[in-house]
């Protein structure tokens, strides 16, 4: 048996003043005696309803108890004893923190089982409720983008089931086989394109045109035309099957796709205008501006690869971090390059000639690279070299820590999610059958008496419950790890 120290008081005699009510409760299986002065402190609970048992019937005090045991006056509750422990620290303390391994789901039941009101509930325990409803409400949306992409809205019509099938079909590899098979294929043409046009470049493997100038091999060129053709179709395909037009084109990934294919058909209509208006020098200058951003086409890349869209969005949760490793570069830039500028300038082979000229020696001796094209030559100057140095290693190395734990959090994040949503699918199908999964595409909220699931997060040691209704999520594991 355990439980919370209780105070006695003496009355003005000296001795020990006689205890109050005592009221015995077995919480699953862990008898504690608590004391009826105690529980009154917060007369609507539950525990403070029974210390005037001795008042009520037998029906009034099996509502308040799973059991009750009238010769040895011991109530009996089925619930969690660990939860327990924090509950009634709130008669002693006034209010309440989950320890270690408890579900904050679990809890809040267990609260609202006890009728202890949250706003009992410490504000730092609260953050952790508030992120794992957060969490909730991801696995919901990717459940309920899960259910509509395997089976459609009934109610769509043929032109929106077309659409849905469409786009399921360009943008969702695992939802059928030839949509895998498209994906693959796609990036399969994003690294020929890629290649092609990194070896077109290679001298060796170039032409001459009529006026002696070196262009690329007419194979190349085709292979490229290929390529920007299955680019162009993708992306037609994929933006006449999207829902929303207007956030498809606005999105920073079909921006690339659309920069990836822009520069072949403007430099295809310059030179439809013939050879004279592509003697221009300005002509000229725009289309190897334009050859150039083929390039954005490797970032296409990250479209079909979870692991750059995860580091994508832990730099953007980043930026706070990287806001302040530029901040750093920057001031210690025009610092050692104002000292070194003026530590050298009278030396007379100087290669100092200015504070920005300065910047790119500073910026190459604070990163570390060093290339040696200018370097002081007086004593001073080099020992504002050897301390820009130093002083480069520690502003980059303090916000990178930082970062990395960002990219950590996140990476172990969208895994434990996406493992989640998938749990819950298989457990959909478990309970309704796989002929059900269509009707349970509107997203239902399940029955209010049913448990949750509950996954285990190994790296964070936590524990993600989840259900397509987080107002009716319980967690139903059997080990909560800890928050």
């Amino acid at each position: 048996m355990w439980g919370v120290p209780r105070t006695r008081y003496a009355d003005c005699n000296g001795s020990e003043a006689s205890e109050e009510t005592e009221i015995v409760v077995n919480i699953g299986g862990v008898k504690q005696v608590l004391y009826g002065d105690v529980l009154t402190r917060y007369p609507d609970t539950r525990l403070a309803e029974l210390v005037e048992c001795s008042l009520k019937s037998s029906e009034e005090i099996s509502s308040l108890c799973d059991d009750y045991d009238p010769d040895t006056g011991e109530f009996y509750f089925d619930r969690d004893p660990e939860a327990f422990k924090c509950i009634i620290e709130l008669y002693y303390y006034g209010e309440i923190h989950m320890k270690r391994g408890i579900c904050p789901i679990c809890f809040m039941k267990e609260m609202e089982f006890w009728k202890i009101a949250g706003d009992f509930l410490d504000e730092c325990c609260k953050c952790n409720l508030k992120e794992v409803e957060d969490e909730l409400a991801e696995i919901a949306e990717k459940v309920k983008t899960i259910l509509v992409d395997r089976e459609g809205d009934p109610a769509a019509g043929g032109w929106q089931r077309f659409q849905i099938c469409l786009w399921r079909l360009m943008e969702k590899p695992e939802s059928s086989l030839p949509a895998h098979i498209i994906a693959i294929v796609s990036f399969l043409f994003i690294l020929v394109s890629s290649v092609v046009m990194c070896v077109g470049t290679i001298p060796e493997l170039q032409v001459e045109d009529s006026e002696g100038n070196l262009t690329e091999h007419p194979t190349v060129e085709v292979i490229e035309t290929v390529c920007i053709c299955w680019f162009t179709i993708e992306y037609l395909l994929r933006l006449i099957s999207s829902p929303n037009k207007v956030k498809f084109v606005l999105a920073f990934m079909n921006i690339i796709d659309f920069m990836a294919i822009m520069p072949f058909f403007v430099v295809l209509t310059l030179t439809s205008f013939g050879a004279g208006v592509m003697e221009l020098a300005n002509v000229q200058q725009a289309v190897q501006a334009l050859r150039i951003m083929r390039i954005a086409r490797i970032f296409k890349l990250a479209r079909h690869s979870s692991g750059l869209q995860t580091l994508t969005s832990a730099l953007k949760s980043s930026f706070k971090e990287l806001g302040l490793l530029l901040m750093y570069m920057g001031v210690g830039v025009f610092l050692f390059s104002a000292l070194g500028y003026t530590m050298e300038q009278n030396h007379p082979d100087t290669l100092f000639t200015s504070i920005p000229q300065s910047f790119w020696w500073a910026v190459i001796t604070m990163t570390t690279v060093g290339y040696g094209d200018v370097y002081p030559k007086t004593t001073l100057g080099r020992c504002n070299a050897a301390i820009s140095f130093l002083c480069g290693v520690i502003a980059i190395a303090l916000p990178i820590h930082p970062i990395i734990n960002n990219f950590v959090m996140f990476y172990n994040k969208q895994q434990v999610l996406e493992t989640a949503a998938k749990h819950e699918i298989e457990l959909m199908a478990l309970r309704s059958g796989a002929g059900d999964l269509a009707a349970a595409a509107v997203v239902r909220p399940p029955p209010a008496s049913s448990h949750g699931s509950c996954l285990m997060d190994t790296v964070n040691k936590r524990c993600v419950t989840f259900r397509l209704n987080p107002a009716h999520t319980s967690c139903s594991c059997a080990i909560t790890p800890s928050f």
